[in-house]
């Protein structure tokens, strides 16, 4: 059973490692061009495979840890949902895997927050990381049931959910290598990642927002 678990772990790691590189090169490289759609693929491929694996290994016993769990269903959210909102691009209305997709995120978000708060209120490892985890999941969740709501208005959008969710993916995916691969576990080095990603999408909104008004003004 050991071995098997041992074996999982490796390969969990790799494509742990598969997605950070290409999740880098991605943010990195020109948007849009082919070299970045490929290693977006990889990165998706990567953080997938290495996501599901965590789920598969955080069920064996001796093994179990809920709060790996849920970041893993985060990360698998985040991928999805960002690689979703591609197809926004084409289509003026939600479907049933967009809303199953954000809807199963915003359960565990609120177990996650629950569980957040128990945890402090009897002074138990993790709480803080439960409900600032959890509270960022309740917050991009609702914002996808928002925007659903509003995809006639708001159709060109997109673009910038496809970025946030990815890079909350990358975020995921950096947190682990520190985490996991160097071995420092402290509430800094969970948390900083988040904040440094949260400061580059707020960079990308308002580049797209300034090209957006620039668009505006041209065709009037």
């Amino acid at each position: 059973m050991e071995l098997t678990i041992k074996i999982l772990i490796y390969i969990h790691a790799f494509f742990g490692g598969v997605g950070l590189i290409t999740g880098i090169g991605s943010v990195i490289v020109k948007k849009g061009k082919p070299l970045h759609r490929k290693m977006g693929k990889l990165f998706s491929i990567g953080m997938l495979t290495s996501s599901i694996l965590s789920l598969i290994v955080c069920c064996f016993p001796k093994h179990h840890n809920i709060f790996l769990f849920l970041i893993g269903l985060f990360t698998i959210y985040l991928v999805i949902s960002g690689n979703r909102a591609l197809t926004f691009k084409n289509k003026a209305k939600a479907d049933l895997t967009d809303k199953i997709t954000s809807g199963t995120m915003l359960f565990f978000s609120v177990i996650m927050i629950s569980l957040g708060i128990f945890c402090q209120l009897n002074s138990i490892e993790n709480g803080i990381l439960f409900t600032f985890f959890g509270g960022f999941g309740f917050y991009m969740t609702v914002k996808d049931f928002i925007y659903f709501r509003n995809l006639s208005e708001k159709n060109k959008g997109w673009l910038s959910k496809h970025i946030g969710k990815m890079i909350g993916a990358l975020i995921a995916s950096i947190t682990a290598f520190i985490v996991a691969g160097l071995g420092i576990g402290n509430i800094i080095t969970w948390i900083t990642p988040s904040i440094i990603g949260t400061l580059y999408i707020i960079y990308w909104n308002r580049k797209l927002k300034s090209k957006t008004v620039k668009t505006i003004k041209v065709q009037v």
